[in-house]
């Protein structure tokens, strides 16, 4: 620490010789600082602040009703489209930046590019939300040496903003109701043709078109499997005639109708008969007889004989029966007994339903076969039918969503111009009468200090160049050599007088270069200002 400030000590005797040359560096720093300073232009700002809500109560009521608009995004378009060349040079034209009369192209160009250096635009959430959709506010800043010019241009600005974005949003709602208009015009067209061609198509192949059972493929499953079906229940229905019949014609039914055991061979289905009457008789008698007589009587033989003929009868009649002969069925009164009858209606129903099942099925069958024979026709009938279809379905979905689009887009329209967006001047155009630069009182300082240090590093740098051994120490350390003595500098009188002179000098250089920027700091309070060329 203490080599350090050995050092600082050496390099500030050094640099005193040289005092002369940084008081007149500092003087000259200074006073042309001050007068840069002093000829600076004053810079005045404007600026105003618009919100912008794009949640009214227009808006929410016809909510879903309208083609939603991003307005932050045709806001945003227009705030950089504002910074743009064509749009700003009639505003530079307007404030008097631009003269075409006496100005060439490089000149407005560079006017222009200036002016757009100068403008802020700035878009902010309203409050603390971060919810664009509550609203935002925008802002406008513009900073220029005159300051009714900066309020001019801000002005403008704020009003341009304003208008361009609702002349933006008519233009847009116009221009896409007019790409709508055209699309569905052609649309329509289409759609027409799409009718026609449908229309004919159907005309000319009735009865090979799908209907609501399906396709041609699925049809003819569903008759295959209705012929299936049938034959199923045809079968049931035959092994149920079957076993009617069986039943009908069985020795149980026509015992039980008869009344006679089953082992005695059959019944009838009556109460009696003439011939089972006639047996029962002529074995009564034939008991009788044999009671009194024997069996070679005249009598008894002729009793048996007419009771083999009256069982043969019988046994003759049975068979009748069995095969169902209307005549034996009416002569023997088998018909009235309720077993037989409940039987005989189970069997009639069964062979109804046996002939419905059959022409049902004969029906499924000509159906199968008609299919079957349209095979190569009605594929391509219900492809070709599918088609069309298909083309007139597309065609008419984006007809119909274009034409609503088309309807909200006038609503959106109309919306708009009754206030679906909404600008309200929070901060109108306005302008502090005080420059917001530069800093004029800071600047001053910044250039007293900045010459006095400019003065000290002149002193350095020519020490610097010309250095010299203020110490024997140093002399010894630079040359290597053993230094045997030093002789100290005895000062006459007048050379003490003459330094203290130049002490006094140099103080009230000093003062002055202080008083001056003291001075230079009244004058910037009191508005002093140098004029400077062009301006």
């Amino acid at each position: 620490m203490h080599e350090l400030l050995n050092q600082v000590l050496e390099m500030v005797h050094g640099s005193w010789r040289f005092r002369r040359f940084a008081l007149v560096g500092a003087w000259v720093f200074a006073l042309a600082g001050w007068a840069v300073v002093f000829s600076l232009p004053d810079m005045f700002q404007a600026s105003s602040r618009m919100f912008v809500d794009t949640r009214t109560a227009v808006k929410s009521v016809t909510q879903g009703l309208t083609l939603d608009q991003d307005v932050n995004a045709q806001l945003n378009s227009v705030r950089q489209s504002l910074l743009s060349h064509p749009k700003l040079e009639p505003v530079a034209v307007q404030v008097g930046l631009i003269d075409k009369r006496t100005m060439n192209p490089q000149q407005a160009l560079a006017a222009l590019g200036a002016l757009r250096d100068s403008i802020e635009l700035g878009v902010s959430p309203a409050g603390e939300s971060n919810d664009r959709d509550a609203g935002s506010i925008y802002s406008i800043r513009y900073h220029d040496t005159s300051r009714d010019r900066a309020l001019k241009v801000v002005e403008i600005l704020q009003t341009n903003l304003i208008e361009n974005t609702l002349g933006g949003k008519r233009e847009g709602s116009e221009g896409a109701q007019k790409f709508l208009e055209t699309q569905i015009h052609e649309l329509e067209v289409r759609l027409r043709t799409a009718e026609d061609k449908l229309a004919e198509f159907k005309k000319s192949n009735v009865g090979l078109m799908p209907t609501e059972s399906g396709g041609y493929f699925q049809r003819l499953q569903l008759e295959i499997d209705a012929v299936t079906r049938t034959q199923t229940s045809l079968a049931v229905a035959m092994s149920r005639r079957e076993e009617l019949q069986r039943q009908l014609r069985g020795d149980m039914p026509l015992a039980a109708a008869t009344g006679l055991p089953s082992g005695q061979g059959s019944g009838s289905a009556g109460s009696g008969g003439d011939t089972l009457a006639r047996i029962k008789e002529t074995q009564a008698r034939l008991d009788e007889l044999l009671l009194r007589f024997t069996d070679k009587h005249p009598d008894v033989v002729a009793a048996r004989e007419n009771l083999e003929q009256l069982k043969a009868r019988r046994t003759a009649e049975m068979e009748a029966l069995k095969r169902g002969d209307p005549g034996a069925i009416a002569a023997s009164g088998v018909g009235a007994n309720p077993v037989y009858q409940s039987i005989q209606l189970a069997l009639n129903q069964v062979d109804v339903d046996i002939a419905t099942l059959r022409r049902e099925q004969a029906g499924h069958q000509a159906k199968v076969a008609d299919l079957r024979a349209n095979l190569d026709t009605m594929p391509q009938v219900e492809a070709e039918y599918a088609r069309l279809n298909r083309d007139y379905d597309v065609t008419k979905a984006n007809y119909t969503a274009l034409v609503e689009r088309l309807e909200k887009s006038r609503l959106g329209e109309e919306a708009s111009t009754s206030g679906s967006v909404r600008f309200d001047v929070v901060e109108p155009p306005n302008a502090d009468f005080n420059p917001i630069s530069p800093k004029r009182s800071l600047l001053v300082l910044a250039v007293l200090f900045g010459s006095i240090g400019a003065g000290a590093g002149i002193a350095f740098l020519l020490h610097t160049l010309r250095p010299v051994y203020t110490s024997v120490k140093d002399l010894a350390e630079s040359t290597g050599l053993v230094v045997l003595g030093s002789v100290s500098m005895a000062w006459l009188e007048h050379h003490k007088h003459t330094l203290r002179s130049s002490y006094i000098r140099y103080s009230v250089a000093i003062g002055g270069l202080l008083v001056i920027g003291v001075l230079a700091l009244q004058l910037n309070r009191m508005g002093f200002r140098l004029p400077m060329k062009g301006m």
